[in-house]
């Protein structure tokens, strides 16, 4: 059925005294830097469950099926990382495969098997992961064969381009039936318009993100889609 609300993502902003929000492109480079991302990632994931929690008590609608998260490469390679997680969803007593971690290409590709033994350990504990902004790393298919992958999601810098560049047409359909075969869910970031919507769905693609639908609301504004027409992501 369309026009179901099927998830949310969770997203970083500075709330700076002078500069207003601040978007994290202009902050998370120095934290990964400093290291302080470990403790800003650790309190993401800590606010993300808590959140969770807190709209499961306002009744999510049934078409909801999980709240994404992105991870910070330095984060994810901590050998401790999946045993804080996997704390958080006992402490919480959420159910895992309502959390979707999204992970970049570029971090599975730079050491994957490391990468591949982190996974399979959160797959164990039924989370879900997914390959953010896909197609602008060093994209390499054997990750995509090796990897306990459940989701990919096409670049918003492609769908953009889409109904004007024939280039980027190829590369989306392309991605989609790459996905279909292996089974794996896909996602269209920075859809903005009814035209972008309707020619990613005449190219297979179900699921969708962007502007079209919401544009970037605090935590509390969020409770009204869930009894509203749905505004985040479409199925």
């Amino acid at each position: 059925m369309q026009g179901q609300l099927i998830g949310m993502e969770a997203l970083l902003r500075w709330r700076h005294p002078q500069h207003g929000l601040v978007a994290p492109d202009n902050f998370i480079g120095v934290a990964e830097e400093t290291g302080l991302i470990l403790p800003i990632g650790k309190w993401v994931l800590e606010e993300s469950f808590r959140q969770l929690i807190s709209w499961q008590e306002q009744s999510l609608p049934e078409s909801f099926r999980r709240l994404s998260i992105n991870i910070s490469p330095k984060q994810f390679i901590q050998p401790d990382f999946v045993d804080q997680l996997e704390a958080l969803q006992q402490q919480s007593g959420i159910d895992s495969s309502l959390i979707c971690l999204e992970l970049t290409e570029n971090m599975l590709i730079e050491n994957i098997e490391a990468a591949a033994s982190q996974m399979r350990r959160l797959k164990a504990l039924g989370v879900h992961l997914s390959i953010d902004d896909f197609g602008t790393g060093y994209s390499s298919l054997r990750y995509l064969k090796t990897l306990p992958l459940n989701e990919l999601k096409i670049d918003k810098s492609f769908v953009h381009d889409i109904r004007t560049d024939a280039s980027s047409l190829t590369i989306v359909e392309t991605i989609i039936a790459m996905a279909d075969s292996l089974d794996l869910e896909i996602i269209a970031e920075g859809v903005e318009t009814q035209a972008d919507q309707e020619l990613l769905e005449s190219l297979g693609c179900q699921h969708f993100q962007g502007y079209l639908y919401s544009r970037p609301v605090p935590a509390a504004e969020c409770a009204h889609m869930f009894t509203s027409e749905p505004m985040a992501l479409l199925d």
